[in-house]
């Protein structure tokens, strides 16, 4: 994490035109195929309070967020749905808080508590046995510190309403498992949490002749105005010009992709769908979980032994803010399984971005 933070520097978040915009969640369930039980009815919804960031997905996974007063750290509350809905909290930090690579002392209203690093991650963890605690000092504090030579100031400003607004979208306010209004009524009362849509991968087929780039555009896609545009605007430079990726869907599907732009750490595709040897092509809908529908990526590439489309958009060089989403072949169309978004530059690692749609 403090390699990532110093990369970082005083970098201001990338213009957002440079980032794909998210598209619709109202398409994906009726595209989700079967499902064993009731698909999601729930949208995903981003909330602000204050200085506090909150997200819950469609399957009622919340997370809410906090930064450190002068951009060196973030504190994370994670809220798991249901009665038994598991609790977790995070935190990142860099620069001089007297933070070891075995721990760091965070107080709150005078009170410390210690985190660990979780093994294969940056960040600190707190012990299970102090996050309900934790997370009560969070929702009633007024200051919080990270670190001890020189402790960072952790923004509370938001933290009691974000924390609220998620009990009162899981139902847990009034019961023993409230983050911060909590009562006697049973932990039973609480919802159980929406099914995820059900989303089948389509057959793996072979790939012979097709790859990630230097691929030779079809004629009839070259002839596309739109194809024509990306290829005018990237004819600068040779490499990306190469950077056509193409696969072989099924017997009768090929998908293919046009760069169409790049910049320092972004370079974005337009998606084609087509016959065989990209006859009678089409522009690919990608839906996103807040709405839209997008024809391209940034930094996006096709899986072919998982059958997934993916998609990393990069708010800065550093990655620790933007979108990243996959889409499933399901033999028919592409299908959103998978997207996170963290739209703060605040040094969150992509592993710790809010899920903002999930299926199984």
């Amino acid at each position: 994490m403090a390699g990532l933070l110093a990369a970082c520097g005083g970098e201001a978040p990338a213009d957002p035109g440079a980032a794909p915009a998210a598209a619709p969640a109202q398409s994906v369930p009726a595209a989700s195929g079967p499902s064993a039980g009731p698909a999601s009815s729930l949208p995903s919804e981003s909330r602000a309070f204050r200085d506090w960031r909150a997200v819950c997905d469609n399957t009622n996974e919340c997370v809410t967020f906090g930064p450190a007063s002068d951009g060196t750290g973030w504190i994370r509350v994670a809220a798991s749905p249901g009665p038994g809905g598991r609790l977790t909290v995070a935190l990142g930090v860099w620069g001089d808080t007297s933070a070891s690579p075995n721990a760091v002392t965070f107080n709150i209203d005078g009170r410390s508590w210690v985190a660990r690093p979780e093994q294969g991650s940056d960040d600190f963890r707190v012990a299970a046995r102090d996050v309900p605690a934790v997370i009560a000092a969070l929702g009633a504090g007024s200051t919080m510190t990270v670190g001890t030579a020189e402790p960072t100031a952790i923004s509370l400003s938001g933290a009691a309403a974000a924390l609220l607004w998620i009990d009162e979208r899981q139902g847990r306010l009034g019961t023993p498992a409230a983050l911060v209004r909590r009562g006697s009524r049973p932990a039973s009362a609480i919802p159980a949490p929406p099914l995820a849509p059900v989303v089948t991968p389509a057959p793996a087929v072979s790939q012979a002749g097709f790859g990630e780039s230097g691929q030779t555009l079809p004629a009839a896609l070259e002839a596309l105005p739109a194809v024509r545009a990306c290829r005018e605007e990237t004819g600068h430079s040779d490499w990306i010009q190469k950077e056509v990726m193409s696969a072989r869907l099924d017997a009768s599907t090929e998908l293919w992709a046009v760069p169409c732009f790049a910049g320092a750490y972004n370079i974005g595709h337009d998606w084609y769908l087509t016959g065989p040897s990209g006859r009678n092509p089409r522009p690919l809908r990608l839906a996103s979980a807040d709405g839209e529908v997008s024809t391209g990526t940034i930094n996006g590439g096709y899986a072919a032994d998982a059958r997934t489309l993916v998609a990393f958009a990069k708010g800065r060089g550093p990655g620790d803010c933007g979108l990243a989403q996959t889409w499933t072949w399901t033999g028919r169309d592409f299908v959103l399984t998978a997207e996170s978004e963290m739209t703060e530059c605040w040094g969150v690692p992509p592993d710790q971005w809010p899920t903002t749609w999930r299926t199984r």
